[in-house]
C-alpha cells in the first residue's frame, strides 16, 4: 500500500462509477466534461441523462440529452451532426451515433458564489495610494486600485 498524497479523483470515480454506470454514462465524462465538450451556451441549455450502446460495444451508442423547451430541442435536433463530431472527437472514438431529444425540467446547477471583499485596513489602503501615486493615466490609476482592493481585501494583511 502506497503512502502519501494521491489525487482525490481516484477516490470519487471508484465511489460514483456505479451510479453513473446504472444511469448508462460509463464512468461519468460525459456529464462531467459536458461543457467542456459542448460549450457553455449548449451545456446551460442541455443536460445529458443516458448513454446507451448495442450489445457488446463501446461505441455506436444513443445519448438520451435532457432539453427544458420544444424551440430549444428543435435547434439541438439542427445541430446534432456538430454536436457529434464534438463529443466523439473529445473522446477521441466513435462513442455516440445520435442524440435521443428529451424534454423536461433541467437539474438544477450551483450558482458559484463570488467571494465577498473587505475593507482594506489603513495600512493597506495607505501601500495602495502608494502604488497609484506613481500612475498619471486616471482610468490605469482607477483599474489598479480597483484590481488592488480586490486583491487585497480577498487575503489575508500581507
Amino acid at each position: 500500500m502506497a503512502w502519501g498524497p494521491r489525487a482525490i479523483a481516484s477516490a470519487v470515480a471508484k465511489t460514483t462509477a456505479p451510479v453513473f454506470r446504472k444511469r448508462g454514462l460509463a464512468d461519468g465524462l460525459v456529464v462531467a466534461e459536458w461543457r467542456a465538450v459542448v460549450g457553455e451556451r449548449l451545456a446551460a441549455v442541455s443536460a445529458p441523462e443516458r448513454l446507451v450502446f448495442p450489445p457488446r460495444r463501446r461505441q455506436g451508442g444513443t445519448l438520451r440529452l435532457r432539453i427544458a423547451s420544444s424551440a430549444l430541442a428543435l435547434e439541438i435536433q439542427h445541430l446534432q451532426p456538430q454536436i457529434l463530431e464534438r463529443i466523439n472527437g473529445y473522446f477521441g472514438y466513435p462513442a455516440v451515433a445520435r442524440i435521443q431529444i428529451v424534454h423536461g425540467p433541467l437539474p438544477k446547477r450551483a450558482v458559484p458564489r463570488r467571494p465577498s471583499i473587505r475593507d482594506l485596513t489603513p495600512s493597506e489602503a495607505a501601500r495602495m495610494q502608494r502604488v497609484v501615486d506613481g500612475i498619471d493615466d486616471a482610468d490605469l490609476k482607477a483599474a489598479v486600485s480597483r484590481l488592488g482592493q480586490a486583491v487585497l481585501g480577498r487575503n489575508a494583511e500581507v
